[in-house]
């Protein structure tokens, strides 16, 4: 089957099993590894991409889903060589260690931001629901959020 989607603002037709996980597909067809395949069940958040514009667990997701959808991973999130202004402030605060949480929780504070650009910190954290960081404390990613309303938080 093909599986016809705007991947990152290029349409991309995808041939084989409309069943297979986004992620799979994101991964091993066209090389973007950005998001990570850690537990694969839905359950860490590092798979997380947009899919029209709803932040969703790419391994949990199948292909065909995807179908005249519009797919947005960390890849295609910010300006070519110009991070987000929410990956700087990440990296402001020091909130990457392994980086294999980074992606999606990029992803889904970025959606939290989009429909509400001057959270609480506590809708901050629940907005980071779904997502774990097995390395670091959470407040530092939450103070990165936090510090993004003294700025626009609007993309550079």
């Amino acid at each position: 089957m093909t599986v016809e989607f705007e991947l990152n603002g290029e349409p991309v037709r995808y041939h084989g099993d409309p069943r297979t996980s986004l992620l799979q597909v994101l991964r091993e067809t066209y090389w973007l590894t950005g998001a990570k395949a850690v537990c694969e069940e839905g359950f860490c958040g590092a798979c997380t991409v947009h899919v029209d514009g709803e932040a969703v667990p790419s391994c949990l997701r199948p292909v065909g889903l995807v179908s005249g959808a519009s797919v947005t991973t960390i890849e295609g999130f910010a300006v070519p060589h110009t991070p987000h202004a929410l990956q700087r402030a990440f990296e402001e605060h020091d909130v990457v260690q392994c980086g294999m949480c980074f992606p999606g929780m990029v992803m889904s504070l970025s959606k939290l931001l989009e429909d509400n650009p001057a959270p609480t910190r506590e809708e901050v954290k629940r907005g980071l629901v779904g997502n774990i960081c097995r390395c670091t404390g959470y407040e530092r990613i939450v103070d990165a959020v936090m510090s993004l309303q003294h700025n626009s938080g609007a993309r550079p």
